[in-house]
């Protein structure tokens, strides 16, 4: 018995251990169901969960009254998290788009100041992720759970420089196209003119 107690008592430390996770609620929908006596409501809540320090997770959840329809959802998103490898902490490392059924959503990296340029839902998932400069569009569907479901279909594909030049087997510099040689470069033929 006592081995039973300090086995929960380790795994209640364990979740109190764990980084605080922001939630966003991105959209409630309510349904009906007409029964004999009237009509029966519930409720369906989408919800975005992240550490706004490159993890992020969505889920949703069904109940009868909003509140536990949102725990459900937040429950589900932190089991549903992905790690995303985010330059300078702050963008993306290259372009990319994402899609999900008839949602499509295209983002680019963007320089610091910019912000988070994006609509709604794909918003929600950028400010849980940590993003802080991004450029987004949404092409295709406008249903929320399609626009997030894209949205992190896109983020699963990103690949940091580190990753890319492990998997090829060179460093992180052969990878990185070179910014300090083309200035110069062209302040030599600027002398030579």
């Amino acid at each position: 018995m006592a081995e039973r107690e300090n086995r929960r008592g380790n795994r209640r430390d364990r979740e109190d251990s764990t980084p605080e996770f922001a939630d966003r609620l991105v959209a409630i929908n309510r349904v009906s169901k007409t029964v004999k006596g009237g009509k029966r409501f519930g409720f369906a809540a989408l919800v975005v969960v992240g550490d706004q320090k490159g993890r992020v997770g969505f889920g949703k959840g069904k109940a009868k009254e909003v509140p536990e329809a949102i725990r459900k959802a937040t429950e589900q998103a932190k089991r549903q998290m992905i790690r995303v490898q985010l330059r300078e902490g702050r963008t993306l490392h290259h372009d990319m788009s994402g899609r999900h059924g008839a949602g499509k959503v295209v983002m680019r990296t963007a320089p610091e100041g910019t912000g988070i340029i994006a609509g709604g839902p794909m918003r929600a998932v950028f400010e849980m992720l940590g993003i802080k400069d991004v450029v987004a569009k949404s092409l295709g569907s406008q249903n929320p759970y399609n626009m997030i479901r894209a949205t992190i279909d896109g983020l699963k594909k990103e690949q940091s420089p580190r990753s890319v030049a492990q998997r090829r087997g060179k460093k992180v510099a052969d990878i990185l196209p070179k910014r300090e040689d083309a200035p110069a470069e062209s302040t030599q033929v600027a002398e030579e003119a």
